[in-house]
């Protein structure tokens, strides 16, 4: 009897501890990851194991069959970050002085967004760069019904001037690995970029995330002041060849390198431990240079391309475009070492380096601190071209019989050189994009005069909901694209074979021939991500369905062909749009701006404006 009254009184004291821990836990201040709504959420994601990452939650029952476009977590949970940008000359992480840097919170890569799939990620900006306006666009992130906190600046919002704050608030409405930057005039070159982590379930099992792998050339020089020299055909970088950048000046891994020209600087460095496999998040944060990236000794398991699973694929090399990610597993099944991650560059013009063998360490734990002996070996040349085999675990199948290419679907783009104005354009179908950041084109929504919009904002019209886009992109040059649609993922029907080497003399462009490429474009569940690659002297053929109102834009990622006009926007839905989200949100931020520019500001808009 006595030995039952000293159980229920032990039962009533941890009772009430449990209580009172309850009570405290709720009246105490919450990190957003420590939330009681996200401690509710962790219980429930008990599924979610090193041996079963397809499960997320069970009640309800979300996992990676979910169609994430169809069904999205609700959790309630509000994740807030606070990004203050300033610009300074800065001492990197290759211990190089860099000009007018331009940072998030003091720091390159920026802080990294982190959020569980169906959270609400809130981002307070404060502009407080000398001259310069900003915006932060999501990079990958659907926005969808919420196209206005895209952050891109004179399409879905005017930028934010020097001084001045705004915030964009958003559902993760995906999961897995995207990236933040700045969509003002190639300003994310100097620094104004971070990666974004959505948690949510995988396609294979690993034991460690070890969080995003951000891999970015890094120009020592000012990007407007390179930018001015690449638009101008009077002094190009290369001679002979206008319109041509610089190589970079070196390649940073989640922003540190050694310094190739001396003294400084130190190898970034990735823990591995033995017998563990290893979730990293591959991101090409870059301006102008894509990468081939192994790690010697070791394979990678792709889990996913962009924000979409696949079923995955091991691979011992794998290509990066600029704008791309790649969720990879690595099994950590070697001797106890040092390996060498190596980049590689393909032959033709994706981007070279003043440091010709870019590198990063990954050390098993329990390994000495020294460099690694095996140097590896080179890679297959990837010739600047997408793997397009990949499988997306949730499917979609295209009607690709019903594709004819015609003008309206047809965008073409080359390099124009204008001698009357001494400038470089890289324009699609002969139109070189220019925005008005005074009068951004949500702004023409909201006071029904989309009609009265300049040609030069290239606004092509997709009025019907829910039906298949299909787009035949042809490139008349030498110069492979990256190409990136905001608001969607893409699927990829089609392109052309890559060329060996896309600047050799006697190349001809491949055209589109509806006879014979027609049946061999692949509309049953083809790659799909938000970021491909534009084959030289080729096409490609890529579809998405107008499931999303909004402006969305669709460019070229090389940061100066950006600025020189490769760019379109989707009008998506146009009587949707006001319905779909606040048009009203745009006045405070708008008139900020046009208090600013162009009265007050040190410098005219001279690009494109994105």
């Amino acid at each position: 009897m006595v030995s039952a009254i000293n159980t229920m009184f032990s039962s009533c004291i941890l009772l009430l501890g449990l209580l009172l821990s309850t009570a405290a836990a709720l009246a105490a201040p919450q990190s957003p990851s420590r939330h009681p709504r996200n401690l509710q959420l962790e219980r429930r994601q008990t599924c979610n194991t090193a041996t079963n990452r397809a499960c997320w939650t069970t009640s309800p029952a979300f996992n990676i069959n979910t169609d994430y476009e169809v069904n999205t977590p609700v959790t309630g949970v509000t994740r807030t970050y606070s990004f203050t940008l300033t610009e300074a000359n800065w001492v990197g992480g290759d211990g190089r002085l860099k000009t007018k840097a331009m940072l998030v919170n003091g720091q390159f890569p920026g802080p990294t967004i982190t959020a569980n799939w169906g959270d609400r990620i809130t981002v307070n900006i404060i502009n407080n760069l000398q001259s310069n306006g900003t915006s932060i666009h999501y990079h990958g992130l659907r926005q969808l019904n919420s196209n206005i906190m895209d952050g891109a600046g004179g399409i879905t919002e005017c930028p934010i001037a020097p001084g001045q704050s705004k915030t964009h608030t958003f559902i993760a409405n995906q999961y897995g690995t995207a990236w933040y930057h700045s969509h003002f005039s190639g300003q994310y070159g100097n620094g104004v970029l971070g990666p974004i982590v959505i948690n949510g379930p995988a396609s294979a099992n690993y034991d460690i995330d070890l969080g995003p792998f951000s891999i970015s050339d890094w120009y020592l020089g000012s990007i407007s002041q390179i930018a001015a020299r690449v638009n101008s055909p009077l002094n190009p970088y290369i001679p002979g060849f206008p319109g041509s950048p610089p190589p970079s000046d070196n390649v940073l891994f989640n922003g540190k390198n050694i310094n190739p020209a001396g003294a400084g600087g130190s190898y970034q460095k990735i823990v591995l431990t033995s017998g563990k496999k290893h979730l990293l998040r591959i991101i090409n944060t870059s301006v102008q240079n894509s990468f081939t990236v192994t790690l010697v000794g070791h394979s990678f398991q792709i889990i996913a391309t962009d924000l979409v699973p696949i079923t995955p694929v091991t691979v011992t090399s794998l290509y990066v475009g600029i704008g791309q990610r790649y969720d990879v597993i690595i099994n950590a099944n070697q001797p106890v070492a040092n390996y060498w991650f190596n980049t590689t560059f393909s032959t033709g013009p994706c981007g070279l380096s003043n440091n010709p063998r870019p590198a990063a360490i990954f050390q098993y734990s329990g390994a000495p601190n020294a460099n690694p002996t095996a140097p590896g070996t080179v890679p297959p040349d990837s010739r600047c071209q997408d793997v397009t085999t990949y499988a997306p675990i949730v499917t979609r199948t295209a009607p690709v019989a019903s594709f004819t290419a015609a003008p309206g679907s047809t965008l073409n783009t080359n390099i124009l050189i204008d001698n009357s104005i001494a400038r470089v354009f890289w324009p699609v179908n002969n139109s070189p994009m220019k925005v008005n950041w005074n009068n951004p084109t949500l702004e023409y929504v909201k006071n029904g005069n989309v009609g009265t919009m300049p040609a030069n904002e290239n606004v092509i019209s997709v009025p019907t909901a829910n039906v298949w886009a299909f787009w035949l992109i042809q490139n008349n040059s030498s110069i492979p694209h990256p190409v990136h649609l905001h608001g969607h993922d893409v699927l990829i029907l089609g392109a052309s074979p890559a060329l060996a080497n896309p600047v050799a003399p006697g190349n001809t462009l491949r055209t589109w021939n509806q006879a014979v490429n027609g049946p061999q474009l692949k509309g049953n569940n083809p790659t799909r991500r938000d970021t491909t690659m534009l084959p030289a002297w080729g096409w490609l053929v890529l579809a998405f369905r107008t499931n999303n109102p909004g402006a969305w834009l669709f460019h070229c990622h090389i940061a100066w062909h950006v600025s020189q006009g490769l760019s379109v926007q989707f009008l998506e839905q146009l009587s949707a749009i006001p319905t779909a989200m606040d048009l009203n949100q745009l006045t405070a931020n708008c008139n900020n701006w046009d208090a600013y520019f162009p009265a007050n500001a040190p410098f005219p808009q001279d690009d494109s404006g994105i």
